[in-house]
């Protein structure tokens, strides 16, 4: 199979970029691949490359992004802004350089610890309030997500906060206490936008000591008590960096779950 690689720009800084990693055919699912390190500038992209390009083995083809993360330009609420219009640009110059042939109906989102709060928080995208970072106005064009899958993701801000994960890494993702900006951290996690019928596959280690399976375990508890068709996988003796290792079955498990969804 040729796999080729596009890079492209979809903002004007230079961590404003989305590789392209795609499989031959004619007709091509996408899975938007996050990459974590709570969301400091310390990590990038090059955590989820190896995924989107295991990914083409299946047919589907990988949108890698980056995102302006803490400590150049990132925060609230660019990061949350560039990972929205990281994926909205897969219907300009991601489908110009793939020639039409991305299935744009069929996109979803894959992301590790902080990649995957950013990937489900784009499940939750289409409830959230109009006129705020990364929400989809009455007759905007975006690309919705059919789904994600997160692999050990911080998904309860406010508890994440409260217990200083990451040496107090949401706070700086915030720019602030959890107490001090209700409506902020209502805005950015994903547990509290629980109801809408996002469909999410929490995939956790259980002896996961950098992000709690507590994340998404509370996240699981509340999509399912509001009806949201959730599933929770819980991987026995599994730690948080298997998950991203493509010749580890932590990762073959997150894997078949994004096939399933696309």
């Amino acid at each position: 199979m040729k796999i080729t690689t596009h890079e492209y720009a979809y903002g004007p800084h230079p961590s404003q970029t989305v590789r392209l990693i795609l499989p031959g055919g004619a007709h091509i699912p996408i899975a938007v691949v996050i990459h974590g390190g709570y969301w400091r500038s310390a990590y990038g992209a090059e955590l989820a490359e190896p995924l989107g390009r295991d990914l083409t083995r299946f047919g589907v083809g990988a949108a890698v992004i980056e995102y302006r993360r803490v400590g150049e330009g990132g925060g609230w609420p660019t990061t949350l802004a560039d990972v929205a219009r990281a994926v909205d640009s897969l219907a300009g110059p991601g489908q110009r350089l793939a020639a039409g042939t991305l299935l744009l109906d069929r996109v979803a989102a894959i992301g590790h610890s902080a990649g995957g709060h950013l990937a489900a928080w784009l499940a939750h995208r289409g409830s959230l309030r109009a006129g705020t970072s990364g929400s989809v106005g009455p007759g905007e064009a975006h690309v919705p997500v059919v789904g994600a899958v997160t692999q050990a993701g911080l998904l309860d801000l406010v508890s994440a906060s409260t217990e200083r994960l990451g040496d107090g890494a949401v706070v700086a993702l915030m720019e602030g206490e959890a107490r001090s900006l209700p409506q902020r951290y209502h805005h950015a996690s994903p547990l509290a936008n629980v109801g809408d019928g996002a469909r999410v596959v929490c995939v956790h280690g259980e002896v996961d000591d950098t992000v709690p399976l507590s994340q998404s375990e509370r996240y699981f508890e509340a999509a399912r008590m509001a009806g949201d068709p959730v599933k929770l996988i819980v991987l026995p003796g599994i730690g948080h960096y298997e998950l991203i290792d493509v010749d580890h079955p932590a990762w073959d498990a997150c894997r078949d779950q994004l096939l399933r969804m696309v």
